[in-house]
Formats: structure tokens, C-alpha cells, sequence
């Protein structure tokens, strides 16, 4: 039972004839008349256990981007229901409103609508409704949470994808689909048509123009049905936060647009989420549900501190195909220490596929790296004595050293990688996306896959 606002202010009303009257009778007799109009109230407040709650909402929604959701409230019982009722949503769910008040009569039901704007990742859940049901007088509720579980999967933001249809144009010119013909390795008969002038005469197929008597050339077309692998890197390394998000967010955005970018060419594309063992897959993605399915894989993939198994890497792209295909290892490259097995493991990879490698960059310490600055203030702007403006001074010094040192392990790591056969990507978050599919259409122009 929950008693309502109105029923402390006539509660707070029985001061009234204690101070008027000086006795206390005539605030006992007023407290005496509440109660028996509150236990009369909750006797004519409806009946929760014969309310059913019907839930009509998606499965899934993409992060910072809102959905539509409905509640439907049947009341079988014989009293009308005045409810308030809440969902009890996880905050992050970003449900709205939070409060809902309805009158549902007697065997019928009433919807009330809900707007889901989810600002985190991942899997939202719900057990149940809240109900309170007031009875006609409003001054007490019964209350009960309805079982009505549900369940919500956020998917990723996919902000790169403002970078997909300029990625898409130049796919189309590689494909053929522009007046742009290329012919090299890795690519693939694609039609004959009329000379003109300018076309490369090594394009020229004499048998064709000796049957017509006119110059043929041949068109081409990059390979079509290549395989694509994307691994996700859900160790220790994507748990490091860079602009106050983990790497890993970096690698999802990565693999969503490569994904994206490597269907639309009609090329198979495959996730893997790996840590100390593979949390998710997706197995042959095309154009029309890649995004949907790398998204709902990608929204429960979690950085765990744990160092990823990347010996296992060979044997997971040997399950996925045994032809060349391009290795997406969306990770970080911090130091030999941290990235020893990874090192280890791209010379086997590089000699059967095209490896490309990514490598998110802080820029806080390239910042602190060039000015030594980071996040302090000098001793003379916090009014500090000279001998502790000093000892900040000392500390600045530590701090630029250990932020030239990072940078340098990072670019020794960078250096073994691409002396063992792979394409090292490297950036800040917002740049390493667009530059990993810039790699693929590289590659793809260049018939490495």
C-alpha cells in the first residue's frame, strides 16, 4: 500500500482544531475519519492481480537514435483502474516518459506509448511494470510490479557511416560501374564494347575485332566473392579509453565499415570478437544484412581484462576459408610487451593472406609528447612557493618522457608488423575507420584478395 500526497495534507489538517480548540480530541476524531475514508479508498482501488500488461516494442535499437515502444494495460477485474504506472527500465535505456497515468474501465485496455533513446551499448532489460492503483478518493494505491519481462539490444552508433558513400564511389569505379575500365591483377573478364579513342590498346581483343572488322577492347572488373575476415579485439588492449571511450568502440565503427563497404563489392565478409576465447561470430555477412548482424554481434562485445589469444588467429581464418582472403585485426599496437604474441603470430598470417592491422592513437599524449603540457598547471598559475613550482616542473619533465617513450614503442611495433607483411593502420578514433576501408579498396584494386 502507498498513501498519496492528498492524504498527508489532510493529515497535516488535524493540527488545525488542536491549536483552535487547545484539546487534542477533535485531531484525534479528524485522524480517525482519514483512516476510515483511506481503508475504504483501498478497498474500491482495483484489483492488480487481474491487470495484464502486453509489451509492443523492437529488438533492437541503435544507440543515441530513438524507437517507439507501446504498453497495453488490460484490466479484467469489475473496478476501474486508475494507475500510475513506470517501467522499470535500466537508466541507460533512456525511456521516456518515465511516469505514465492511466484509467482503464472495467474489462478494457488502454496503450500508452514509450520512446527508447539508449545512450550505452549493449543488452537493456526489464523484469516488470510498477503499478500503483488509486482508489476513487486518490488519498491511498495498492501496488504491485506485473511481470512483463523485455529485453532491448543496443546496437553500435555506426557514426562512420557518414564515410560509406564516398568509399561506395570509388567501389563503383573499381567495379566497372563508371566510365573508369582497369584491368591488372585481380580482376575478371567483364564485357566486350567498341574501341575509342584514348582506351589502352593492350585492352584490344584481336580475335573479336577480326570478326567484326572493328577495333574491340575488353572491360574489367575487380574479383568478385573474395573473402573479408574482421577481428574484433575484446581483450585488455580495447579496454583502454581514448576522448573517453574504449578502443574497442574504435574497432566496432572499423568493422562496421569495412563490413559494410566489402558486401556492397560482393565480397563474404566474416566477424570474429575474440579475447581469451571467441565471444561472437557472424559467418558470411551479405549486402543486406551485414550491418544488422556485425550490429547485433558488436552490441553485447564487452572489453575484458584479459590478453587475447592471438595464436588462435591462423586456426580461426583456416575455419573460415582456405583461399586468400584480407585479415582485418582491429586492435592496438602499445608495445613489444603488450603486443609480443600478436607480433608473433602476423608473419604465418601475412604469408597466406593480406593482413592489415589498426592502431587506435591517444591523442592526449601525442599532445603531452609535444608540449609536455598534459593536464596541469604551472607552479606560478597555482600560486604554489618556488621550490614547489619546481617540483611540478620535475614531474612535467617525467610526464613528457613517459609520453615520448609510449610513442616510440608504439612506432617500433608499428615498424615489426610491417616488416612481417602487414599494413599497419594508425590514428585517432575518428580517423582510423575511413583509413582501414581506403586499405581495403587498395587492396582490392591491386588483386591482393
Amino acid at each position: 500500500m502507498a498513501v498519496s500526497g492528498r492524504f498527508v495534507a489532510l493529515l497535516v489538517v488535524a493540527v488545525v482544531p488542536t491549536v483552535l480548540l487547545g484539546s487534542g480530541w477533535g485531531a484525534l476524531a479528524w485522524i480517525g475519519l482519514l483512516l476510515l475514508a483511506s481503508a475504504v479508498d483501498l478497498l474500491l482501488a482495483a484489483d492488480l492481480t487481474r491487470v495484464r500488461v502486453d509489451r509492443r516494442m523492437p529488438r533492437l535499437a541503435r544507440r543515441d537514435t530513438a524507437a517507439e515502444g507501446t504498453l497495453v494495460l488490460s484490466n479484467d477485474g469489475s473496478r476501474v483502474l486508475r494507475a500510475l504506472v513506470r517501467d522499470m527500465w535500466e537508466p541507460s535505456a533512456g525511456q521516456e516518459p518515465r511516469r505514465v497515468r492511466l484509467t482503464v474501465p472495467s474489462g478494457e485496455r488502454r496503450t500508452a506509448r514509450m520512446r527508447f533513446t539508449p545512450f550505452r551499448r549493449g543488452r537493456r532489460t526489464t523484469t516488470g511494470i510498477a503499478v500503483r492503483a488509486s482508489g476513487p478518493l486518490g488519498l491511498v494505491a495498492r501496488q504491485r510490479v506485473v511481470p512483463a519481462p523485455g529485453e532491448l539490444v543496443v546496437t553500435p552508433p555506426f557514426r562512420s557511416r557518414r564515410h560509406l558513400p564516398s568509399r561506395l564511389a570509388r567501389l563503383r569505379e573499381l567495379d566497372g560501374e563508371t566510365t573508369l575500365q582497369l584491368r591488372g591483377h585481380g580482376t575478371e573478364f567483364d564485357s566486350l564494347r567498341d574501341y575509342v579513342r584514348g582506351d589502352d590498346v593492350r585492352s584490344i581483343d584481336w580475335r573479336a575485332t577480326a570478326r567484326r572488322q572493328d577495333l574491340v577492347v575488353r572491360t574489367w572488373r575487380p574479383e568478385r566473392d573474395r573473402r573479408v575476415v574482421v577481428i574484433v579485439d575484446a581483450g585488455r588492449a580495447g579496454a583502454g579509453r581514448v576522448d573517453d571511450e574504449p578502443r574497442l568502440d574504435t574497432a566496432i565503427e572499423t568493422a562496421l565499415l569495412v563490413g559494410a563497404l566489402a558486401a556492397a563489392a560482393g565480397d563474404r565478409v566474416d566477424l570474429v570478437v575474440l579475447d581469451d576465447a571467441v565471444r561472437g561470430r557472424v559467418h558470411s555477412a551479405t549486402r543486406s544484412d551485414v550491418v544488422q548482424r556485425f550490429g547485433e554481434t558488436l552490441a553485447l562485445a564487452e572489453p575484458e581484462l584479459r590478453p587475447t589469444d592471438w595464436a588462435a588467429v591462423p586456426g580461426i581464418v583456416d575455419a573460415v576459408t582456405t583461399q586468400r582472403a584480407l585479415v582485418v585485426l582491429a586492435t592496438s599496437l602499445d608495445s613489444v610487451g603488450a603486443s609480443g604474441d600478436l607480433l608473433t603470430v602476423l608473419p604465418l598470417l601475412a604469408r597466406r593472406h593480406a593482413v592489415v592491422v589498426t592502431s587506435v592513437e591517444d591523442p592526449a599524449v601525442a599532445r603531452m609528447a609535444a608540449s609536455g603540457e598534459g593536464d596541469r598547471r604551472g607552479g606560478s598559475e597555482a600560486g604554489l612557493p618556488t621550490g614547489t613550482a619546481a617540483t611540478h616542473g620535475s614531474v612535467d619533465v617525467y610526464r613528457r618522457a613517459a609520453a615520448e617513450r609510449s610513442l616510440l614503442d608504439a612506432d617500433g611495433v608499428a615498424d615489426v608488423a610491417r616488416r612481417a607483411g602487414a599494413e599497419v593502420i594508425r590514428g585517432l578514433p575518428e580517423e582510423v575507420p575511413p583509413r582501414t576501408a581506403d586499405a581495403y579498396l587498395r587492396a582490392k584494386a591491386a588483386g591482393r584478395l
